[in-house]
């Protein structure tokens, strides 16, 4: 990484950003010594400006931030940092401290809210629950969940061969859902897909 232009009082903003979801999760300073120690760990350190102090995410609470990747604006002055959570980035409990304001789910949040949505009804039916659940009964018939993304897909298919927008939307959104319990019901997730795709544009 270049030289980072810290402010007036020694620190740089930075934007910790879940690596396999996209989602923001806080925003937080740094300082050369947090800088330094989160690339000589690969977990995340900031400064304190309230306590004066450095400190590592989750040295408290465990839900320590495991970085992937450290990028920096055009004008070398703020950081992204894309880690892999461990647990939730807010003291509250919440997946992110950005929780509050303008709640209305975004496009780009469907997926990592249904994957989570999909993992609750797994660990729900380890432990007994989850019955009556349509995800729930997906996952405790495997053979079932391939036939249902084969017949969502044709349906796509047919949609977009002679339906509205709208009716390919709602096939696609089909698609993506059974696709998603499938891929959960091996043990994987959508973003495993991204990382196949990813690793096919280098």
């Amino acid at each position: 990484m270049n030289p980072i232009r810290f402010d007036e009082n020694g620190l740089v903003p930075c934007v910790m950003q879940d690596a396999r979801t996209g989602e923001v999760l806080t925003l937080a300073y740094m300082n050369q010594e947090a800088l330094a120690r989160t690339r000589e760990t690969g977990a995340m350190h900031f400064w304190s400006r309230s306590r004066g102090e450095l400190w590592r995410k989750g040295a408290t609470s465990g839900n320590v931030m495991h970085v992937r990747a450290l990028r920096y604006d055009c004008d070398e002055d703020a950081v992204v940092a894309l880690v892999d959570p461990s647990g939730p980035a807010c003291h509250t409990g919440e997946r992110t401290c950005f929780h509050r304001g303008e709640t209305e789910p975004q496009p780009a949040e469907a997926l990592p809210a249904l994957e989570r949505t999909i993992a609750e009804r797994i660990a729900s039916a380890a432990e007994g629950g989850a019955r009556g659940s349509y995800t729930a009964e997906l996952l405790a018939e495997p053979p079932q969940i391939g036939e249902k993304v084969r017949e969502e897909a044709d349906e796509v298919a047919r949609a977009a061969a002679g339906e509205s927008d709208q009716r390919v939307r709602e096939e696609a959104a089909d698609l993506l859902y059974h696709l998603a319990v499938l891929l959960a019901s091996r043990g994987l997730t959508l973003p495993d897909a991204y990382e196949v795709l990813n690793a096919r544009r280098r």
